[in-house]
């Protein structure tokens, strides 16, 4: 609920629980004053609504319509804290102004702080339970890494020997490149010996 909203009876339908019918007789049932807009049509605000909200409190805790409407009506009248179900009457020596529309807001300030210490409980079990997730994805990447790292180490070592394999095959190709080009010189060098003796013969 927000302060300075005006609700439709179907709006505070939903708010209080109560059906619409329910909520035009305990208007006339327990004299809420709801206020109504130029066309006659009711609306409620924080006041109404978190007043009805206090009715149904004193229901669930099993005041008749009767008791409530005396508590709503004289605000002196407080639930004894001995018993659920019985009425005191408080001396206001001390000049504090108690209205059923304080009361409601208190009530409702109450159900608003057990409401969100609830919801912080169930998002820290969320929250509690993602950090588990991430560990457990990071965990499963960290060793998909080391999986990876490990293929890539494979790749590269057999890559490696395939080098390895060829340098080794172009340094025998060499090699014979070099005896051949020996041979050859050689035969050169004896064909052209031979060229100079038969030249000198003659």
């Amino acid at each position: 609920m927000e302060y300075g909203v005006e609700y439709t009876i179907s709006e505070a339908s939903e708010l209080t629980g109560y059906a619409p019918h329910v909520l035009r007789y305990y208007e006339k049932e327990f004299d809420i004053e709801v206020p109504r807009t130029e066309s006659n049509h009711r609306f409620y605000t924080t006041k109404e609504i978190e007043l009805i909200q206090y009715i149904k409190l004193l229901q669930d805790k099993g005041f008749s319509n009767k008791q409530i409407k005396l508590i709503v009506s004289s605000p002196e009248l407080v639930v004894s804290h001995s018993n659920e179900n019985s009425l005191e009457v408080i001396h206001n020596d001390s000049n504090i102004d108690l209205d059923a529309s304080s009361i409601a807001v208190e009530i409702s300030k109450s159900l608003e702080d057990i409401f969100f210490t609830r919801l912080n409980e169930i998002i820290s079990k969320s929250n509690n339970e993602s950090i588990d997730i991430i560990l457990e994805l990071k965990e499963e990447i960290i060793e998909l890494k080391k999986e990876i790292n490990s293929k890539e180490r494979d790749v590269l070592i057999c890559e490696n020997a395939k080098l390895k394999m060829k340098i080794k095959e172009k340094t025998y190709e060499n090699i014979e490149l070099r005896e051949k080009l020996k041979e050859l010189e050689e035969n050169q060098i004896g064909f052209f010996k031979r060229l100079f003796r038969l030249t000198n013969v003659k």
